[in-house]
C-alpha cells in the first residue's frame, strides 16, 4: 500500500513529466473512482493544464489553473505515462490524454482509490482534508500537538498511527518502524506514553520518513511503484516483514501479532511494554 513516502515519489515523478500540458480528452472507464459529479469533472478538466502537483498526507494534489483534482491511491493504486496509441491495459481506469498525444493512465487492481474534482475554492471546505492531522515530516508536529491528541485515548499506539487524524500519512510499514526506533511497544495505549516517548515518536518519525522519501519509498508485494521509479527503503527495514528473523539491535526475534486487523511487528526486547 502506498504510503506518504511512495506517494511523496509518484508527485515528484510526474511533476518533471506532465506538468504544463493542455488536457484535451478524459476516459472513465471505471466510474465508481470518481467522488464527484461525473459530469462537472468531464466537462471541466477539458482545456485545463495540471499546473502543479502537491501533497498532503497520502492524497496527491493536481492542480489545474481552476480546479483541485485530488487523488488517493489506496491499496493498488499508480500512475503509467504513455503513448496515445499504446493499448487500454487490463485495470487502466482513468485516461487523461495530453495535447502532445502522451497518456496519464491511472491504474488500480482492486478499484479501491478514489478522485475528487473540485473547484480551487471548496479546497478547505473538503472533509476528507479538513479532518487531517499533521504529517509526519512538518515543523507543526510538536509535543504538545501529539501529546493533546493522546490523552485519554485507550487505543494502543499501532492503532493511533495508522489514525490519520492524529499523524497524517504513515500506514502500517512505517509505523512499525517508527514505534521501532521509538522503543515503544505497538500495544502500549496512548494514554500512558511519557514526554520523553512522545519526543522519540516525532523524531523518528521524521527520520524514517525523510529517509524513505531519499530513497523513493519502500518497494514490496503490496506497493510496487510505477514511472519507472523503485523505492530502496526496504532495504533499510528494521521489524515489517521480518518475523522470525534476528534484531539488528539485540538479535532477540522479531513477533508478528495482530493489531486493529493489522499484521504488526516488534521486537519484545527493544520495545518492552
Amino acid at each position: 500500500m502506498p504510503e506518504i513516502a511512495e506517494v511523496e515519489t509518484v508527485r515528484r515523478v510526474l511533476k518533471k513529466q506532465i506538468l504544463n500540458k493542455k488536457i484535451v480528452k478524459v476516459d472513465i472507464l471505471y466510474d465508481k473512482i470518481i467522488e464527484s459529479d461525473i459530469n462537472f469533472f468531464k466537462n471541466n478538466i477539458i482545456n485545463e493544464e495540471f499546473i502543479d502537483i502537491k501533497r498532503t498526507g497520502k492524497w496527491l494534489i493536481f492542480e489545474t489553473n481552476n480546479y483541485y483534482l485530488l487523488s488517493h491511491l489506496r491499496m493498488e493504486g499508480k500512475y503509467f505515462i504513455k503513448k496515445m496509441d499504446e493499448p487500454i491495459a487490463k485495470h487502466e481506469h482513468i485516461i487523461f490524454t495530453f495535447e502532445d498525444n502522451i497518456t496519464l493512465r491511472y491504474h488500480d487492481t482492486r478499484k479501491f482509490g478514489k478522485m475528487i474534482f473540485i473547484l480551487k475554492k471548496d479546497l478547505n471546505k473538503l472533509e476528507k482534508i479538513k479532518k487531517l492531522g499533521i504529517e509526519p515530516i512538518s515543523n507543526d508536529l510538536t509535543i504538545n500537538y501529539l501529546k493533546d491528541k493522546l490523552k485519554n485515548k485507550k487505543a494502543p499506539m499501532k492503532s493511533l498511527l495508522l489514525d490519520q487524524t492524529i499523524i497524517n500519512g504513515l500506514g502500517n510499514i512505517y509505523a512499525d518502524e517508527v514505534l521501532f526506533r521509538a522503543k515503544i511497544h505497538p500495544l502500549k495505549k496512548g494514554e500512558n506514553l511519557t514526554d520523553l516517548d512522545i519526543k522519540n515518536l516525532i523524531s523518528s518519525s521524521k527520520a524514517i520518513i525523510k529517509r524513505a522519501i531519499e530513497l523513493g519509498g519502500t518497494t514490496i508485494k503490496s506497493y510496487t511503484s510505477s514511472l519507472g521509479v523503485t523505492g530502496r527503503f526496504q532495504q533499510e527495514l528494521q521489524v515489517h516483514k521480518r518475523e522470525g528473523e534476528s534484531c539488528f539491535n539485540c538479535n532477540e526475534k522479531i513477533i508478528r501479532i495482530k493489531v486493529g486487523g493489522r499484521s504488526t511487528y516488534f521486537c519484545p526486547n527493544c520495545q518492552k511494554m
